[in-house]
């Protein structure tokens, strides 16, 4: 059995950022584990720009951006273990993981961290009328055939969906000379950052149609065209509203689910909001010296925010480590009116140190106020003149807010 002060399940741009922070606040003995046949994670196919601009000051690529991050654990005596996957995680701390050179093995570790990321929602997860034909992929697969292996999916297209994978793909295959007929959302508002659906949609003529879903795929062998439906308030298609578009290519982008497997098999609670584990604001889950950061956690708009949140994790870890468990006097912190959900989920309100809490809105609110309350007192207020579910929002608490604190937080969104 090999023993490490801290093990971090994934090698994207979470394991990295919190590696890296972990081995800098004292804990020295790091292991990654990474599945892939090179750390970077998703970051390695998203070739466009637009990473960067908050940590960094610049526009990077995804890879340019993994590189940064890559060169620093290289920097450092922290153990890299690639084409490894992880077969299963206890909650006293054992990894199971099995790999080409050394089988199956066992790690034990004082701390964990989990970084294993996000995967796609499927077609299967919809229900859509139609055959099964090929040229129906999701818009992440599609982007890696096209960015790292080279392939063409398809020359005609239909997104679902307007995530910012569909928004993206929606600007790449047009880029490389497929017709986009449309990408059409069933939500009455895009999931997408607003930078995202002016350079990739707009920019290049591609209609977004909203309250509108697929109710029908033609095909036998291949696609050869996908019918489109308005949906009502209830998200059912409306008769009469069917739009017909010939195509040989569909792209699902209907939204991202926290890779969480390992995480149940630990026994750790998970959020029915985030589909993440439900942490402190130190991003320790209830199994103590078990931290979980990135989209595993909750699924971020922009790396940058993965990046500083993974890095409080791994300080925490190292901190965990070196000083041993520490008692916790929390509240909860929940989500109110029109909140979709808020992390932390739990705060320490005896801490000398700001805690930042991350949260998305439930709808498009325009003028509104987010208020943080205890009880029928008011903590914190902040006014916006726009709020969007496809952008996280972020609410400092200072140390003398967290003073004020004598209960459970409800974070909620008044006006619009």
């Amino acid at each position: 059995m090999m023993n490490y002060d801290i093990v971090v399940i994934g090698g994207g741009p979470a394991g990295l950022a919190a590696a890296i922070s972990a081995y800098d606040s004292g804990a020295k003995n790091i292991l990654i584990l990474e599945r892939e046949d090179k750390l970077g994670g998703i970051l390695n196919q998203c070739i466009h720009n637009g990473f960067g601009l908050t940590r960094f000051k610049e526009s990077l690529s995804g890879p340019e951006y993994a590189y940064r991050f890559i060169e620093e654990v290289k920097n450092r005596d922290i153990d890299v273990f690639l084409n490894t996957t992880v077969i299963s995680l206890s909650k006293d701390k054992k990894v199971t993981a099995i790999n080409s050179e050394n089988g199956v093995f066992t790690v034990k570790a004082k701390a964990i961290i989990l970084a294993m990321g996000c995967r796609e929602r499927s077609r299967g997860a919809l229900n859509i009328a139609g055959s099964r034909p090929a040229g129906i992929y999701s818009a992440g697969t599609a982007q890696k055939y096209v960015n790292i292996k080279g392939y063409m999916p398809g020359k005609s297209v239909v997104i679902l969906g307007s995530g910012d994978i569909g928004l993206i793909m929606a600007r790449r295959m047009t880029l490389e000379g497929a017709k986009v007929h449309a990408v059409c959302e069933i939500m009455p508002y895009s999931s997408g950052l607003k930078r995202n659906i002016v350079q990739c949609l707009d920019d290049f003529g591609i209609p977004l149609y909203l309250n509108h879903t697929i109710t029908k795929i033609e095909g036998k062998e291949r696609v050869t065209a996908v019918e489109i439906s308005e949906v009502d308030e209830k998200r059912k298609p409306i008769k009469g509203t069917e739009m017909r578009f010939e195509c040989d290519t569909v792209l699902f982008s209907v939204g991202l689910i926290p890779e969480n497997e390992l995480t149940k098999n630990a026994g750790i609670s998970l959020s029915n909001r985030t589909r993440g584990a439900i942490v402190s604001q130190n991003r320790e889950t209830d199994v103590p010296g078990i931290f979980a950061c990135g989209n595993v956690l909750h699924v971020h708009d922009l790396v940058d925010f993965v990046s500083e949140e993974s890095e409080l994790a791994g300080k925490s870890a190292a901190d965990y480590v070196i000083n041993g468990e520490k008692e916790h006097n929390s509240v909860n912190c929940i989500n109110g009116k029109n909140i979709s959900y808020v992390l932390p989920q739990k705060i320490d309100t005896d801490l000398e140190e700001n805690v930042k809490v991350f949260f998305r809105v439930s709808g498009t609110f325009k003028n509104c106020t987010f208020k943080l309350s205890c009880g029928d007192k008011v903590i914190i207020e902040r006014k916006k003149k726009i709020a969007v579910p496809g952008e996280m929002e972020t609410l400092l608490i200072t140390s003398d807010k967290l003073k004020e604190i004598d209960g459970d937080l409800t974070l909620s969104l008044e006006g619009a």
